[in-house]
């Protein structure tokens, strides 16, 4: 049977075909969704691309978090659904509190576009279990709001319960506390970073193919 992973598409997503080809690249069947649209259509997987949804008004990610997709997912992701937020996704996250603390407005106050090296601090999650331990990977980042931020007791917490999943190497592009990158929950289910793993697939379009093993990661978990 195969696995279907669906890949929310929100008004100003940029990326969901990029995810949904991603998907379909590590094997599984991408799956679309519409935002507006509470069935997830029997996924076991979902990943909230990137973009700039609801035009990022408010702040990012502050009205798609009340989508009425949003709140299956909610709902989902509590009783163990794997879910994946890239970028606008990780945003999303945040608003939604399946993750902690805040995506805020890049240190430098100028959008940033580069390959970023990424340090993977976490290889128990659903969504990163093809990594090796302390693997160092270089994927694309492309955001104007990427600062995470969030109080010194949260970080403490996250950085005690081996939750910051990724971490930014050589250079921290936007400000982010403690040059986190990524963060999952506390059941591992629930991941989201700020650099793009589905620009990162091909050999003819990425800078390498390190950000394949976030697909396969999910697929071998689910299939587990």
């Amino acid at each position: 049977m195969t696995t279907r992973v669906g890949v929310v598409t929100f008004p100003g997503s940029l990326d969901d075909r990029d995810a949904a080809r991603a998907v379909k690249l590590a094997g599984a069947e991408p799956v679309a969704l519409w935002h507006g649209d509470k069935d997830l259509h029997q996924v076991d997987a979902v990943i909230l691309p990137g973009g700039f949804s609801y035009g990022d008004y408010l702040r990012c990610g502050a009205i798609a978090r009340f989508s009425p997709v949003m709140e299956t997912i909610i709902a989902g992701a509590h009783d163990g659904l794997p879910v994946l937020g890239i970028c606008n996704g990780f945003q999303v996250l945040c608003e939604s509190h399946l993750l902690p603390g805040a995506l805020t407005r890049n240190d430098h106050l100028h959008f940033v576009c580069r390959d970023q090296r990424l340090r993977v601090e976490n290889t128990t999650t659903a969504w990163t279990g093809d990594f090796a331990p302390a693997a160092e990977i270089t994927i694309p980042l492309k955001n104007g709001e990427g600062g995470y931020v969030a109080d010194e007791a949260t970080l403490d917490e996250l950085e005690a319960e081996g939750r910051v999943v990724f971490r930014y190497l050589d250079v921290n592009p936007n400000g982010s506390r403690r040059d986190i990158a990524g963060i999952t929950n506390a059941a591992g289910n629930v991941v989201g970073l700020m650099p793009h793993p589905e620009h990162a697939v091909e050999a003819l379009t990425g800078p390498t193919t390190d950000g394949l093993p976030f697909f396969t990661s999910v697929l071998k978990k689910l299939v587990a």
